[in-house]
């Protein structure tokens, strides 16, 4: 139990930062063993965002909303997976070869690619919270609960699927061999939590949110799918940092089908 217990307190410090003061030794088998929570983590960020849109709305226009709860989004995670979104364009976008890729995204300076994708990506991100706050406060349930929940679970899934890319130890591969059944337990996890939130949409009378529900889902990892094969293609496998793209591409997938959904149902 306590070794589990360690693998929820790995998971909440190593992919947010929300406070939770408690020492723990890391090694290989804690951040496997955080693996079946990050879902779980996904869902209390999913939860003080609808809490921060929920503040901001009421006491702001959407607009300045929509770049509070962006804000919140970052800030909640400390910006880890936009480090990784950075740099991986550095280096997919050199278009060198795969282990000067590598060897770019392992540089900490932040090339000019890394930073026209970061702003693009940004950008795109605000737009679409922006549409969804001022169409359909159900779709931003969906889109701040949901999202973060399977957006998570599929760095799991990309762990298990794709081999690491790198030779060289990395943070990444801390997760080496992590087993399947600990992405199993995640995938359970986020099940859960995605049916304790349609239920709570239910108790509100929006029977018919389960549609946009497996949408988002679906929609998430078949984007999540194509860009992790294209991402291995280049690399040869995955990396900390293309963890973290996956991530924020998921995300990004996500909340534009919220916005195509509710664009073609209006």
């Amino acid at each position: 139990m306590t070794k589990w217990l360690h693998g929820l307190i790995s998971a909440f410090q190593f992919l947010s930062r929300i406070p939770v003061p408690i020492e723990i030794h890391y090694d290989e088998q804690v951040f496997k063993r955080s693996v079946p929570f990050y879902p779980l983590v996904g869902g209390v960020i999913g939860l003080l965002l609808y809490a921060i849109s929920y503040v901001s709305e009421a006491i702001l226009p959407a607009l300045p909303a929509s770049i509070l709860i962006l804000i919140g989004w970052i800030a909640l995670t400390g910006g880890l997976h936009l480090d990784g979104l950075m740099d991986t364009a550095d280096g997919i976008l050199s278009h060198r070869s795969r282990e000067r890729m590598l060897e770019i995204m392992k540089d900490s300076r932040v090339g000019a690619m890394g930073v026209i994708v970061c702003v693009l990506y940004l950008l795109m991100k605000f737009s679409l919270i922006y549409m969804v706050v001022t169409e359909n406060r159900m779709g931003l349930l969906v889109s701040l609960l949901i999202i973060p929940i399977w957006s998570r679970w599929f760095i799991t899934a990309a762990i298990t699927i794709w081999p690491y890319a790198r030779i060289n130890a990395g943070m990444g591969s801390m997760f080496k061999g992590t087993p399947i059944r600990y992405v199993i337990y995640g995938a359970v996890v986020s099940t859960l939590l995605s049916l304790i939130i349609y239920d709570v949409l239910l108790m509100n009378g929006f029977s018919d949110q389960w549609r946009l529900m497996l949408l988002v889902v679906g929609g998430m990892l078949l984007i999540g799918l194509a860009a992790g094969v294209y991402i291995a293609r280049k690399l040869g496998g995955q990396t900390g940092d293309t963890y973290g793209t996956l991530n924020e591409l998921v995300e990004l997938a996500g909340l534009m089908i919220v916005v195509s959904y509710y664009h073609f149902m209006m």
